[in-house]
């Protein structure tokens, strides 16, 4: 199981863009995120009539390491850690490792 997912709000913990909150779009097999807002490039962008692309400088998202970031605790209004614990039933589940409430619900 994982310990971040996508749609999880995540703060940036190190880095130029430290401090920023944005929500995770695309977890990549390599263990970087694709998180909106942060880690902001500039790309050229060759035009392409046929599907409609117009040139220019564009700015996209740009991956950043999963370690840079930490999960967003909306109760406690900080950074927390992810652990996962298992039920009774054998069910998995994540929480914080600060006040054990469930990262999900």
């Amino acid at each position: 199981m994982q310990k971040l997912k996508k749609n999880d709000e995540v703060i940036v913990i190190t880095g130029r863009d430290k401090g920023k909150r944005g929500k995770i779009n695309r977890v990549l097999s390599d263990g970087r995120l694709i998180v909106g807002g942060v880690q902001m490039i500039k790309k050229h962008q060759k035009p392409n009539p046929q599907l409609g692309v117009q040139g220019g400088i564009v700015e996209k998202e740009a991956p950043i390491d999963a370690s840079n970031v930490a999960i967003y605790n909306s109760s406690a209004q900080k950074a927390d850690k992810v652990a996962i614990k298992t039920l009774e039933d054998g069910k998995k589940i994540r929480v914080f490792k600060s006040n054990g409430e469930a990262v999900d619900g």
